[in-house]
């Protein structure tokens, strides 16, 4: 497979996370050229100043993990990481809100979000895949795109299971073409990989992205 790092959001979401631990994770994306470094609002300024001379983007997670914030949170702690030096933005949407099918509430909250961020600004949504029927996950998939977002995204990785092969393909029917799949969770081996991409995944989040370009199995992975 062609661009098999360009396809990695190299991750770190731990809550221990040290900026040791976030300096390796940096240079491993640089070494790697991987598409992103994945980590907490709180790191993004470290990571931008040890990437600012590399295409490697620095993404960070909002709502993280559970999306029950409320709107205006979530818009406050994106911008902060926007000043921050990030150009990927990761938000959790409200899943007890998509579950009550208050569609124009979960719509409106991911539309604030990609307004604020803006064009040039990649916004991926999270949806939590392991929580949801399959009529919640169509339900978010018409969110997501009638939002216009840039990625619909599987799991947090934090709750109950990640990324399928049959989720990844179910949004990928279900949103719109011009919105992209990302999986993230349960990517275990390169088998696993190749799985998801044929499924319809343009980008993997993954702890493991080093070993996964390496020909590795992992035994867990975000």
């Amino acid at each position: 497979m062609n661009n098999l790092n360009k396809l990695i959001d190299h991750t770190l979401l731990k809550p221990e996370a040290s900026t040791a631990q976030i300096e390796t994770l940096c240079n491993e994306a640089r070494q790697y050229d991987f598409a992103s470094v994945m980590v907490n609002s709180s790191n993004v300024r470290q990571c931008y100043e040890l990437l600012k001379d590399t295409d490697v983007k620095i993404a960070t997670v909002i709502g993280f993990p559970l999306g029950a914030m409320s709107t205006k949170a979530k818009i406050e702690e994106t911008r902060a990481a926007l000043q921050d030096g990030a150009n990927e933005i990761d938000m959790v949407l409200n899943i007890g809100r998509l579950k009550e099918g208050k569609l124009d509430y979960v719509t409106s909250e991911i539309r604030d979000l990609k307004e604020l961020v803006g064009e040039n600004i990649v916004l991926k949504v999270i949806i939590e895949t392991c929580l949801l029927t399959e009529e919640d996950k169509i339900n978010a998939c018409h969110c997501v795109s009638e939002a216009k977002a840039d990625f619909i995204k599987t799991s947090t990785g934090f709750s109950t299971g990640g990324a399928t092969v049959e989720d990844v393909a179910l949004l990928r029917k279900y949103v719109d073409a011009s919105v992209k799949v990302k999986a993230s969770g349960g990517v275990r081996s390169f088998e696993d990989l190749v799985l998801m991409v044929e499924a319809g995944a343009e980008r993997i989040g993954t702890s493991s992205g080093v070993k996964l370009v390496q020909g590795e199995n992992v035994e867990g992975s975000y």
